[in-house]
């Protein structure tokens, strides 16, 4: 089925170029643009509406409005439609757009991926003699540990323009389907490794920034119609909806049901896609795979066009998770549909592209057949074709003309990479200051363990080919004299024989560094973590050989998801503790860098890492959030789970102190309500006293309800960092069944040895201190909520009254 072999694709680690066909969705032109870098090979593109390219088809341009600029987009995009016959408008609705031969229409390939870099994932790109790699950054979640919005803006705008300079030589389309922003509600599930964590509110804000760095084409952010807002690239959030389990003790994502409330689906699930459309003016979203509540996403009109469309006003387009419809046939067998019944629901509830070829297969029956009109195509083609105006695939944008082979791989873009690594590590543990290393002191080193040697591990998955790869010896031996022993033969460690030469080693070395973790053998896309250990001997290999080390050990952990490391926290021999996720091409550099101080680490756990009994607590297919007392089962993500953890959210050291001083704040709020403003009921625990005006419905907050405070953070040690101040909101206590605590701001800020830095945060009220009630109304409540600084370093009230 396509469906599997899409999953096969996107396990392998990508290096490898795909041997299928290549779809030439490229307009080439008979005369190039004048690029420095144009070569026979690399035959620089012209663009659908290009008068030149018409005459060399010899077809008269000025006969199709579709092409006449001034025109609007949504009136080109109506007259192009309108000229196809009903078969030629089926063939553009798969990801592979067959084009109108006899209107000029180029045929085009939306299929590309940029998770962490430009991807050769899908069929839309491709890498080759001309360009044979692109720059691989760290993982998302990775980078997403930085807590630091301009980061991930500033990666969003190098992978576009590599994007843009590899369309131009026609090995990329414009469309690319990233980032994935499913919040991490289970910690087995396999996909963590691609997303921001567990935070919607992070999340959320990982999407905007991310996209706002792929689409926005500068000066042109703040369009008063924004469906003629140029794009750099198209961007897609996606999996939507409540998507967090892939294979799952049997239990695949393409028969799973998520029964889900309409109190998690508001206040988890579809929050960052709220924020990705609204904030991001995102131009794609994917509707996932599974059903929710039943109706699988694809084919749900309250999700497709009630919500992203109506309440959200997406301005662009929606397509399906690759195979989808087929995968509604043929695996959840809705509605015992046909076919065509498929193709049916699904345009009519909204989804316009499809990726795979089910659309251009079976809607021309359907149609036929009484069961869509043809109308239905129509819109949807419409909003496809605004989107690739908006690209400039018809008219060009003179601006990135110039895009060519010395933008993808440059020093910068590399060297971006690598600071990206950095501000993604998260220092767990450093007893004594261990850390940093001293290189007066530690002359030679014993690097051990599964990943001392990562390359590929360190690329995740939806990667393309690295411009290079600079693995932790490689890294490490800028430093130190670097004696490598694996430890174990690979990351399942199933041989304990490699343990005993690397305690040999540890024994004459100044220094230990033990790189251990999991990697896409034990969690990526369709695999599902059973566990939260480390795989076989690794938890020994690390035992025994912190027991007899010569000098200081520091383990190094790459892994997306949390794993029980409750040993090494605990045990004496190990010094330092040290996360770097799946850090990218370089990888190995920026590991160096923190080890050996070149670099201070400020990054913050995403995610919380979980006692390996969590998993043992409640099946990963329950999909509440809130503890479920009748059953046994604890609360999810650090908002509802109260437990004991190996480490918490939002954990993360330094190897300098900060302390932290509120220099101005607002504490209370009066609202006056008008007459058509109402108290809103909350649910309240027993004997816990109940205001009279208990909340009000934030959909009728229309009233200026900001508060703001101003927070100096002063670095009393002497090494310069930075570090990430998070803020949390507290509700009034009482309110039943509502969050212990959540993020409603983040800022990273670097001090110097001996500085101070003022940070001010402004909030808007009726959405930081919302609560979502059960009923799924969004309500700010009356009352003392608390505003929590980091792990309430600093924590003040906000009281809300309303009059």
């Amino acid at each position: 089925m396509a469906k599997i072999l899409c999953s096969l694709i996107f396990l392998c680690a990508c290096f490898v170029l795909s041997t299928g066909a290549r779809v030439n969705h490229r307009i080439l032109s008979s005369s190039t643009l004048d690029h420095d870098d144009a070569t026979p090979t690399g035959s620089n593109f012209t663009f659908v509406c290009d008068p030149a390219r018409y005459a060399s088809l010899g077809i008269d341009v000025s006969n199709f409005a579709f092409c006449d600029t001034s025109l609007s987009y949504e009136v080109r995009a109506m007259d192009l439609v309108n000229q196809m016959t009903l078969n030629e408008k089926v063939l553009q609705l798969g990801n592979k757009a067959y084009g109108v031969p006899r209107l000029g229409l180029a045929e085009y390939q939306w299929w590309s991926e940029a998770l962490h870099g430009v991807s050769n994932v899908g069929p839309g790109t491709f890498f080759d003699d001309l360009i044979p790699g692109s720059t691989s950054f760290p993982t998302v979640i990775t980078t997403a540990a930085a807590f630091n919005e301009s980061l991930w803006k500033v990666i969003g705008q190098a992978v576009s323009t590599e994007a843009r300079a590899m369309y131009n030589l026609g090995r990329a389309g414009l469309t690319y389907w990233s980032p994935n922003i499913n919040v991490v509600r289970d910690p087995r599930w396999g996909r963590a490794i691609e997303t921001p964590g567990e935070d919607p509110y992070l999340v959320g804000r990982y999407a905007v920034n991310y996209v706002r760095g792929l689409q926005d084409v500068e000066g042109s952010e703040n369009y008063t119609d924004p469906n003629s807002r140029p794009l750099k690239v198209s961007s897609c959030c996606k999996h939507y909806a409540a998507y967090d389990v892939d294979n799952w003790k049997g239990v695949e994502r393409y028969t799973f049901d998520a029964r889900v409330s309409e109190q998690d689906m508001v206040e988890t699930f579809l929050r960052p896609f709220e924020m990705c459309v609204k904030d991001g003016d995102v131009s794609s979203v994917m509707c996932s795979y599974n059903r929710v509540n039943g109706i699988p996403t694809c084919a749900d009109p309250k999700l497709l066009n009630q919500t992203i469309r109506g309440d959200w006003d997406l301005h662009g387009y929606i397509v399906s998770d690759c195979d989808s419809l087929q995968v509604m046939v043929d695996n959840h067998k809705w509605l015992g549909d046909t076919k065509e019944d498929a193709v049916a629901q699904a345009l009519k509830a909204g989804l316009d592209l499809d990726c795979g070829a089910y659309y251009t297969e079976n809607v021309e029956a359907a149609v036929r057949q009484g069961k869509v009109r043809e109308a239905d195509i129509d819109k949807s083609l419409n909003f496809l074709y605004v989107v690739l105006m908006r690209l400039g695939f018809f008219d060009g944008i003179p601006q990135y003309n110039s895009f060519g082979k010395h933008d993808v791989c440059s020093k910068e873009n590399i060297e971006l990479a690598t600071e990206a690594a950095r501000e993604g590590a998260v220092l767990l543990k450093n007893e004594n200051d261990s850390l940093p290393l001293s290189t007066g002191k530690v002359k030679t080193l014993a690097v051990i363990g599964p990943h001392s040697n990562a390359t590929s591990a360190m690329i995740g998955n939806y990667a393309g080919i690295p411009c290079q790869i600079i693995t932790p010896i490689e890294g490490l031996s800028k430093f130190a004299k670097v004696d490598y022993q694996m430890g174990c033969s690979d990351i399942a460690c199933k041989d304990e024989s490699f343990i005993f030469p690397a305690m040999e080693s540890a024994k004459k070395a100044d220094a230990t560094i033990i790189l251990a973790g999991i990697d896409l053998s034990i969690e990526a896309e369709s695999l599902d973590r059973d566990d939260l250990l480390l795989p076989g001997y690794q938890t020994q290999l690390i035992n025994q050989v912190a027991s007899v080390s010569n000098g200081p050990v520091v383990l190094v952990l790459m892994s997306a998801g949390g794993v029980d490391i409750s040993f090494a926290k605990s045990n004496g021999d190990i010094k330092s503790i040290l996360w770097v996720g799946y850090p990218g091409e370089e990888g190995g550099n920026a590991i160096a860098d923190v080890i050996f101080g070149k670099y201070n680490p400020g990054g913050r756990l995403p995610l919380t890492w979980h006692e390996a009994d969590y998993v043992d607590m409640l099946p990963m297919t329950s999909m509440p959030l809130r503890p479920i007392d009748s059953l046994g089962y604890p609360g999810r993500t650090y908002k509802f789970f109260n437990g004991s953890t190996v480490y918490p959210f939002g954990h993360g050291l330094s190897y300098t102190q900060f302390t932290y001083k509120l220099t101005s704040s607002i504490r209370s709020l009066d609202i006056k309500l008008d007459k058509y403003q109402y108290c809103h009921d909350l649910g309240y625990e027993n004997d816990s006293f109940k205001p009279s005006c208990p909340a009000i419905r934030v959909d009728d907050s229309q009233y200026n309800d900001h508060f703001e405070f101003e927070v100096e953070v002063q670095n009393a040690g002497s090494k310069d960092g930075s570090e990430v101040v998070i803020v949390y909101a507290k509700p009034p206590e009482g309110i039943d069944a509502t969050y212990i605590k959540q993020v409603i701001g983040f800022k990273r800020v670097f001090v110097p040895a001996g500085g101070s830095e003022k940070v001010k945060f402004e909030f808007n009220a009726s959405k930081s201190l919302q609560v979502v009630d059960f009923n799924a109304y969004s309500v700010l409540p009356s009352g003392g909520h608390t505003i929590m600084l980091g792990d309430d370093i600093i924590s003040f009230p906000v009281q809300i009254r309303f009059c």
